[in-house]
């Protein structure tokens, strides 16, 4: 059974794919995969479902949390609104400190020893994401983890979430995304093993050359 999430993100689009025309990132990569997780905020049915999700992993794998905290700018609105759901405090984390004002990094009031979970929209290498964890850990509180609605699922983001002792947990993997969009049809299935060569080494072009 395809997972669901993965087939609402493809219908929507958030996440795309185009193999056989690359997407360039702006390091460089090229990529079979183009994903824009803020879509799922102007589509009600899909985005009900996705909050609803969220709620769900929050409550089954960290269920002493105590806050909720998004990342900037995209987690923002879904760790609001998973909070919405679940009755929890939230805040955010900004990508640096304000330059005016009282400069905080952290918005919202979380106090020393505070159980967070951050919640996040997609995990590439998870650098971003795990300087959240810092800033938060600098702060006093304790991450108990990351709940993304979208991950890779690099090996390069399993080390570094492993050296920092930061669990994730995810919606939706790519590997899963390319499992419902062959059986949509959007991709064909010989297509799969290329494009995990992709997920392997993002830096290995060999993937582009299709049947090599």
């Amino acid at each position: 059974m395809t997972n669901r999430f993965a087939s609402d993100l493809l219908s929507i689009q958030a996440v795309f794919l185009r193999p056989d025309e690359p997407f360039t990132w702006a390091s460089g990569i090229k990529s079979p995969i183009y994903t824009d997780n803020r879509l799922i905020l102007s589509a009600p049915d899909v985005r009900n479902r996705v909050e609803q999700g969220l709620a769900d992993l929050v409550q089954t794998a960290f269920p002493d949390v105590e806050m909720l905290m998004g990342t900037a700018t995209a987690g923002i609105a879904h760790a609001a609104l998973v909070a919405e759901r679940l009755a929890l405090p939230m805040g955010y984390v900004r990508g640096s400190s304000k330059d005016h004002g009282r400069q905080n990094r952290i918005e919202g009031k979380m106090a020393p020893g505070t159980k967070v979970v951050v919640i996040e929209d997609l995990v590439s290498t998870g650098k971003s994401v795990l300087g959240t964890v810092d800033a938060l850990r600098e702060a006093g509180g304790t991450v108990l983890g990351v709940i993304s609605i979208f991950t890779y699922g690099m090996q390069k983001s399993k080390a570094a979430f492993g050296a920092a002792g930061v669990p994730l947990k995810s919606l939706v993997s790519f590997d899963e995304v390319l499992e419902a969009a062959a059986a949509d049809g959007a991709i064909q299935p010989e297509d799969i093993d290329r494009l995990l060569r992709f997920r392997d080494d993002p830096s290995d072009e060999s993937w582009i050359q299709k049947g090599e």
